[in-house]
């Protein structure tokens, strides 16, 4: 399996052991598959697999170019007793309707730690099998939880340093600790001034100095990254994709081959992208919906088909969705694009008009906003910080209104009850209605997109304001 830049020439493609050393292509590209895996396979047996037997067969589609038992060795190490659940990735109980998978059972509590269990171990094979006599110099940027996880991945690896920056102020106590406290002769934290993409820029930029690389591979060293811009960080979450659809089937939640939805909380674009790559592999996804805080440069775009960075930046409650450049979102747009590199700037690229096709679906009576991309649907789900009922009824309701007239409230997590719903949403449609008289006078405001994570209550609210 080879891999190529999405600003680069396919003549320059590497293989996967060689993309995954690098991290960053030299151009400033992200390496993707030359040609996306199509394995055939029985999805039956597959989803029945052991985490660890199933992550070993979905990596060997990708690094091919490893040795199977070197991936079945590593695969073994990263999901063993460091994990404080054997299923590794489990589902809860059914809640509200939906299901919830379960991401953090290893060693930091971060979802991240599924692939940087995994990276250290591509990484090491990967160097023996290349010959590598030079030492590794990870560098990678964190808004906290990658931080945190790539040190307890790399920690006291052999051949391997590591160089986190994070945004000072911009990361959880807890994982600001974590990163301080965390044990290792190769570990180094530093504080950056600014956000996590001022962080992420700058780590880019480290990246794309091809002077300064000279220089540490005059000296013995290498670059490479633990952000989901390496391929060895991205694909191993497409794992638990596969593996929370076989506990689907397993506990009889849906029937084998019903196509299912995921609603991905989304920062940086990785964990979505490698839902997107599960679907490719033919994994049975609906939708994908993509999930934002105040932070909602990607549901905008999704909204409009135009990528716009220029906005304030929020600090919120959820430090990894804290972001506004995307990386992952270039190979999402190099995909679609047909894998055309040519001339591209992914920073200011739209996605072209043949391959957008808005339309609204009413999910109840929510309006959902949608992008058909490559027929695969991508969905927003827009949400804010908390508001209280009494911040509500006091008109602390932003909102916006499409060229339709739809109006849309960010509203995020709400935190009264059901049988509170109904009096709440009262509150935001009269609150509504005094900020735009207009739609007072006889003209039926039916599509209000509330963004919220209570499932039931919904559809009683809704029809409630509609009577």
């Amino acid at each position: 399996m080879n891999y190529r830049s999405t600003r680069g020439n396919v003549k320059d493609a590497l293989k996967s052991s060689d993309a995954v050393v690098q991290g960053l292509a030299p151009d400033g590209g992200l390496y993707v598959p030359v040609d996306f895996p199509k394995p055939v396979y029985d999805l039956e047996k597959l989803i029945q697999l052991p985490y660890q037997k199933l992550a070993q067969t979905i990596l060997q589609w990708f690094f091919n170019d490893y040795p199977a038992e070197q991936l079945a060795d590593g695969t073994a190490k990263a999901y063993a007793d460091q994990w404080d659940n054997d299923s590794i990735a489990p589902l809860s109980k059914q809640k509200a309707g939906f299901n919830y998978l379960e991401l953090y059972h290893g060693p930091t509590l971060a979802f991240k730690d599924i692939a940087l269990q995994t990276l250290p171990q591509l990484m090491t094979k990967a160097i023996k099998l290349n010959g590598v006599d030079r030492d590794i110099v990870i560098l990678t940027a964190t808004s906290g939880d990658t931080g945190t996880a790539s040190m307890r991945g790399f920690s006291n690896v052999d051949g391997t340093q590591v160089i986190v920056f994070y945004p000072d102020g911009g990361v959880s106590p807890v994982q600001l600790k974590q990163m301080l406290g965390q044990p290792g002769q190769n570990l180094t934290a530093v504080a950056v001034k600014g956000n996590f993409d001022d962080a992420q820029t700058e780590v880019k930029q480290i990246f794309n100095d091809q002077a300064f690389n000279q220089r540490l591979i005059d000296n013995g060293y290498q670059f490479s990254s633990a952000n989901s811009m390496n391929i060895g960080r991205l694909i191993p979450q497409v794992v638990y994709y596969f593996a929370a659809y076989g506990q689907l089937v397993e506990q009889g939640r849906t029937k084998l081959g019903d196509a299912i939805n995921f609603t991905v909380p989304t920062g940086n674009f990785g964990d979505i992208l490698a839902g997107w790559y599960a679907k490719k592999l033919g994994l049975p996804i609906k939708k994908l919906i993509c999930a934002s805080n105040e932070n909602n440069v990607l549901t905008d775009f999704f909204t409009i088909g135009k990528y716009d960075r220029r906005r304030a930046f929020h600090l919120t409650s959820a430090p990894a969705m804290d972001i506004l450049v995307s990386s992952n979102l270039e190979r999402l747009l190099f995909d679609v694009y047909d894998e055309d590199a040519e001339g591209k700037n992914w920073d200011t690229v739209e996605i072209p008009a043949d391959l957008k096709d808005e339309a609204e679906s009413r999910h109840d009576a929510l309006l959902e906003t949608l992008a058909d991309v490559d027929d695969n649907i991508m969905e927003k789900y827009l949400g804010g910080e908390e508001l209280s009922v009494e911040e509500i009824k006091a008109g602390k309701v932003e909102y916006r209104v499409d060229k339709a007239g739809n109006i849309h409230v960010p509203i995020g997590k709400v935190s009264f009850e059901n049988e509170k719903l109904v009096g709440n949403f009262k509150a935001i449609y009269d609150t509504i209605l005094k900020a735009k008289p207009s739609a007072a006078k006889g003209t039926y405001v039916k599509n209000v997109a509330i963004s919220s994570t209570m499932g039931p209550g919904i559809k009683v609210a809704s029809e409630s304001l509609e009577k």
